[in-house]
């Protein structure tokens, strides 16, 4: 996987959901101890300014979960994310239009590891979401109401990381979370999203950037 450094575009349509339910109480109410790899990510943004005074969030595919950090580099919010259901670490071709078709393939449906600047957006239903990156169809979105809400909602709260895999990419926190966290910190200005690798070390992808 390249690691990306892409502006998202603002937009107002957006694909069919990449995770559809109705909010699940959020067990991160606060800051908790951030992963091994996480916390390598974190210390490495902090030395090298990468995050270039943005705020910036590190997600951990292997563990399933964010944590979101300050300009500064202070821990300020964790929780349990929906990820994408199948394991890889890039996008396929085309993935984005395949995506807005309901086409997607289940090998298809990762959340991809690199480097994004973030933007905030809407979806087509005139919700904001963050957009990772536009061109791949891939956002932070809080859970939506949907058919599958329930079901959702309850892989979100599993505490295995692999119940968490079940989304058609995108990244997909509690509503409490988004409306409190995310949106206050990146809904109105560019943050930096760096999701971690899970089929390479994280070492070898740190290289590229």
């Amino acid at each position: 996987m390249q690691w990306k450094h892409k502006a998202a575009a603002l937009a107002a349509a957006w694909l069919v959901a990449c995770g559809s339910a109705l909010a699940a109480p959020s067990r991160a109410t606060g800051p908790q101890q951030p992963t091994a790899d996480a916390r390598e990510m974190a210390q490495w943004v902090q030395r090298t300014h990468d995050a270039g005074g943005r705020p910036y969030v590190i997600v951990d595919k292997k563990a399933a979960m964010l944590f979101v950090h300050a300009a500064s580099g202070k821990l300020l919010a964790t929780t349990p994310v929906l990820l994408g259901a199948a394991q890889g670490d890039d996008s396929a071709p085309g993935v984005g239009d395949r995506a807005q078709s309901g086409t997607l393939r289940f090998e298809e449906r990762t959340t991809p590891a690199g480097r994004f600047v973030t933007q905030p957006g809407t979806n087509i239903e005139g919700e904001r979401v963050v957009w990772i990156d536009y061109d791949a169809a891939l956002a932070l979105h809080r859970l939506r109401p949907g058919r599958a809400h329930n079901i959702r909602a309850a892989r979100l709260a599993h505490s295995q990381p692999q119940e968490r895999r079940v989304s058609l990419g995108c990244v997909v926190v509690p509503v409490k979370f988004y409306l409190g966290v995310v949106e206050p910190l990146l809904g109105s200005r560019p943050g930096v999203v760096y999701v971690l690798p899970e089929t390479h070390p994280l070492h070898e992808r740190m290289q590229d950037l």
